[in-house]
């Protein structure tokens, strides 16, 4: 298998390069040349699969520079029970007759980019090890993904990671989770802006190529195909515990902001998984809400985005969107640069030809917008009618989710996090205060390392280069 950036630059990478890599040269995002097809006695062949087998089943698709044996090892250590919780690694919570929730938020750090950033660990150590090479992780976190990244890079061999946040606009038990980690190889860099100022310096970063190969800079967003590819495989696993036969057919229904979580979705749907919707649930940060409705893809600046209650969607320049944006256009390259690489800059944003725009429909997303208030009014009522307790995003996934339910067609939320992350909002909803699991008790009060930035891509550029002058990695 071999890779291609959404851009139009024709050379095709192995998966062991793009995994260290990141962006594409030409500032594109890379793809596979094409999406393995599974039918019918395939599915039923991975039916019942334990969910590091079905790992491994899916990325051996996508991956074949490393050998089989070292990738089913690498899948086997990743999805243990041990790390994840349970046995299932992913399982469902039913709601109510055709409506669950997918358990996503079972690994170290309560969220769901836990499923991805555990197996990037290990692909990295390996890939580094097996080249004896280093790499300086950079990335850009609106909550989670930060405090994932870093759980699972923390003492890992040849990895530094430097990880930036939007400064005070994180919950403060999101802050706890990576501000309080002293691990040498662990850089927190809080940016005096939004997230997607935090996403502007790692593109800028990573777009400085001599920079980008003196210092070995790699990325842990989902811009990086890798953490990406590894998200496909709950998919999966929620389909095979939603349906008894492969006739049968899912909607997620998914928590969006940079659109990583719900491109994998379009992967999997891409691959054959016969998914009816693909709905994209956004907070009052609605940027990929008014993309599916008109057709119309216009960022907000930073004084324009809003600061929620759900702070991990809080994102409106969504990276991954140009991912979809490449299927929808016939894989055209050069239109893809057009739109992303030249209208975005020129004129902040775009809108589809009007024949562009059909085309959605025949890829199975639909959209809504969630508020405030109406994720307060769907966590009451949850608890109310369950018992069980959502977070803020999970809540924006369910109020939405609803808008689009079928008959006979399962509908699985994907769970974004546990709700002790955003306990203010859930005792605003409830007046029940969420514990955290015991080994995280008392986090918010542990001393915290961390530095604070202006959003400024060459201050930051200086800050990795005093590192990586001042310390050696192991």
């Amino acid at each position: 298998m071999k890779y291609l950036s959404t851009r139009g630059d024709s050379t095709l990478r192995g998966f062991s390069d793009i995994l260290l890599e990141g962006l594409a040269p030409d500032g594109g995002l890379y793809l596979p040349t094409h999406y393995p097809q599974v039918d019918a006695a395939l599915l039923s062949r991975w039916r019942g699969l334990p969910y590091a087998e079905l790992a491994f089943e899916i990325l051996s698709l996508y991956i074949d520079d490393i050998p089989a044996a070292d990738l089913r090892r690498l899948c086997q250590a990743t999805y243990t029970e041990a790390v994840f919780g349970t046995p299932q690694i992913t399982p469902l919570k039913p709601l109510e007759e055709g409506l669950c929730l997918q358990a996503l938020s079972n690994g170290p750090t309560l969220a769901f980019k836990d499923m991805a950033m555990q197996l990037l660990g290990h692909l990295f150590e390996y890939e580094l090890g097996r080249r004896g090479e280093q790499l300086n992780i950079l990335g850009a976190t609106s909550g989670d993904t930060g405090s994932a990244a870093e759980y699972a890079m923390r003492g890992k061999r040849g990895v530094r990671v430097f990880m930036l946040s939007p400064h005070g606009r994180m919950s403060p038990f999101q802050q706890a989770q990576m501000f309080s980690l002293q691990d040498e190889n662990i850089h927190n860099i809080a940016v005096e802006g939004v997230f997607d100022d935090c996403q502007d310096i790692v593109k800028a970063v990573s777009n400085d190529l001599a920079f980008k190969r003196r210092y070995r800079i790699g990325t842990v967003n989902s811009i990086n195909w890798a953490r990406l590819l590894a998200q496909v495989v709950y998919y999966f696993a929620g389909y095979f515990q939603a349906t008894k036969s492969n006739a049968e057919r899912v909607s997620f229904a998914v928590p969006s902001g940079n659109f990583g979580n719900v491109c994998a979705g379009h992967v999997a749907r891409m691959m054959g998984l016969p998914i009816a919707k693909l709905v994209v649930a956004t907070n009052e940060n609605d940027v990929l809400d008014e993309f599916f409705r008109t057709g119309a893809y216009r960022p907000r600046g930073t004084a324009e985005t809003h600061e929620t209650s759900s702070p991990s969607m809080d994102i409106s320049k969504a990276s991954n969107f140009e991912r979809f944006v490449f299927d929808l256009l016939g894989r055209d390259g050069a239109r893809v640069q057009q739109l992303f690489g030249t209208a975005l800059q020129k004129e902040g944003g775009f809108t589809l030809t009007r024949e562009e725009f059909a085309r959605i429909a025949g890829y199975g997303f639909v959209s809504g917008r969630s508020t405030h208030a109406d994720r307060l009014a769907t966590i009451r009522s949850t608890w109310q009618a369950t018992g069980t307790l959502v977070d803020t995003h999970t809540a924006d996934g369910l109020k939405v989710a609803a808008e689009y339910r079928e008959s006979g067609v399962p509908m699985l939320v994907l769970e974004t996090a546990l709700p002790a992350k955003f306990a203010a909002t859930i005792v605003e909803a409830t007046g029940v205060k969420p514990e955290p699991p015991s080994a995280l008790l008392g986090i918010e009060a542990l001393p915290k390392r961390f530095v604070v930035m202006a959003p400024d891509a060459v201050a930051v550029k200086q800050l990795i280069e005093t590192h990586c002058t001042a310390d050696t990695l192991a």
